[in-house]
């Protein structure tokens, strides 16, 4: 490539002769400042954020991201991984940095026989469903299409199969990587198997994922599923039979409820546009005919403003809410763990989701138990498995001023945390700082994450993540 086009970003940590030597180690593309296609290279979903690396590495294999690890290492960069983007704090680009974009990396086998699907880490959840979906298999993981297969794998994976079949750790049977001082291993359980406890739910902290192993399960191709809408003034009566129905439910059922406005799109009744609801999002993840039946008491329950609950192939399942979480708009999180779900909590949840300061933000409580819950709490480094539920504050807008939308948001968890207390899921932080970062995790388990960390990256090379800080050489 001619290294005109690639010129070095002011104040970079290298000079032109490193960065040619990086070109001509990568066999993907090196985008830097000057770049006719930098502006687009360095967004990310959550259009809030606005970082400007000293140079993106497309990694078009684990060669390239080898090569990209040692560039950062030896010049001392920041190094940001970007799989999706998906990332609500922006951890997938950074300021001054290297971003090592593995969107090229989209290979995935699918083994019917096995049911065993090995995908690179470039895939986003889309992607991945469709390939298995040839199959009539899934791996559980995701609600949002457009969501990157790494880091919502890293952190846990919560999504419409969780209570079903386990959420996606639960699922991945290895993985291969590559650690900050440029090893490739695979882990697995008979394989560096501390490593491999470690990357189910420690997040990006013990090196760049180049691609999963996956246990897959029958499922669909149509499932019963979709959405019940409830004029807020049922929201009480709502919460609490959800809550009641869920706790006997059987493990085909997967529900959550979402406090939204109804958007203005022709997939909802035209007369409830504009209009705070609560709505039921359920799943039957077995036979229709079963899924009717099971699923009756949950439909007729209250005076429901719209019943969209249907057929639905399991990819459109998938990819329901996307329209809900585009790129571009603007995101500010909270979230948090419910331990008690009272009459008070109920309450709670209301008065604060009627507070929302923009028609596009939403509450959800993701209702927890079956497949999720059944895996010992130290089986992975994903711990929370006896809540009933989480909950996710979404506060969502196109641009301008977001104190009043993060207001919301921080007002409305900590109005909730009476009843939840400070656990939370790593993959729903933003940028929070090390003691919520603590927060997600039980004392033993963040104790175990951080000698993994001191024996894979000591130097914190893997930083700019929900950070697990290493303790060797203080």
């Amino acid at each position: 490539m001619a290294l005109a086009a690639f010129p070095v970003a002011p104040g970079a940590a290298f000079d032109d002769a490193a960065l040619a030597a990086l070109d001509r180690d990568l066999a993907g593309d090196l985008i830097t400042p000057g770049h006719p296609g930098y502006a687009a290279a360095r967004r990310v979903w959550n259009g809030m954020v606005d970082r400007y690396p000293a140079a993106i590495a497309y990694c078009t294999g684990v060669a390239d991201v080898v090569a990209g690890i040692a560039f950062a290492r030896e010049h001392g960069l920041p190094l940001a991984v970007r799989g999706g983007g998906h990332s609500v704090g922006g951890a997938s680009v950074c300021d001054g940095g290297l971003v090592l974009d593995l969107s090229p990396m989209k290979g995935v086998q699918v083994d019917p026989a096995r049911r065993v699907a090995r995908a690179e880490a470039g895939l986003l959840l889309g992607e991945l469903d469709r390939a298995t979906q040839e199959y009539g298999l899934a791996v559980p993981a995701g609600q949002v299409s457009h969501t990157g297969i790494a880091g919502l794998t890293l952190g846990g994976g919560t999504g419409w199969l969780m209570r079903t079949h386990g959420l996606t750790v639960d699922n991945v049977l290895a993985v291969e990587l590559v650690t900050a001082d440029g090893e490739f291993l695979r882990a697995s359980e008979t394989e560096h198997p501390e490593l491999f406890w470690a990357l189910r739910g420690g997040g990006g902290n013990f090196g760049v994922v180049t691609a999963f192993e996956y246990r897959l399960h029958p499922v669909g191709p149509l499932l019963l599923a979709g959405v019940i809408l409830y004029p807020m003034e049922q929201a009480h009566e709502v919460l609490r039979f959800s809550r009641d129905f869920i706790a006997t439910a059987p493990d085909e059922v997967n529900l959550v409820n979402v406090f939204l406005t109804v958007p203005p799109a022709p997939t909802f009744p035209a007369h409830l546009h504009g209009q705070q609801v609560l709505a039921v999002g359920v799943n039957y993840a077995g036979a229709i005919e079963d899924g009717e039946r099971v699923l009756a008491p949950l439909r007729a329950f209250g005076a429901p403003a719209a019943d969209m609950v249907g057929p639905m192939p399991y990819v459109a399942l998938q990819s329901m809410i996307d329209a809900a979480a585009p790129h571009g708009l603007h995101y500010w999180e909270k979230a948090g763990v419910l331990r008690t779900i009272d009459d008070a909590a109920i309450a709670t949840l209301i008065e604060e989701a009627k507070k929302a300061t923009s028609p596009m933000s939403q509450a959800i409580v993701a209702w927890f138990g079956g497949a999720a819950s059944r895996v010992p709490g130290d089986a992975t480094a994903f711990a929370h498995r006896d809540v009933p539920a989480m909950f996710w504050i979404v506060a969502t807008f196109p641009g301008g001023d977001p104190a009043p939308h993060a207001a919301w948001a921080r007002d409305f968890a900590a109005a909730l945390k009476p009843f939840g207390g400070d656990g939370v899921y790593v993959n729903t932080l933003g940028s929070e700082g090390s003691s919520r970062v603590r927060e997600a995790y039980p004392a033993a388990t963040y104790d175990r994450l951080v000698a993994a960390k001191n024996r894979y990256d000591p130097t914190n090379l893997f930083r700019l993540n929900q950070n697990i800080a290493p303790t060797v050489g203080r």
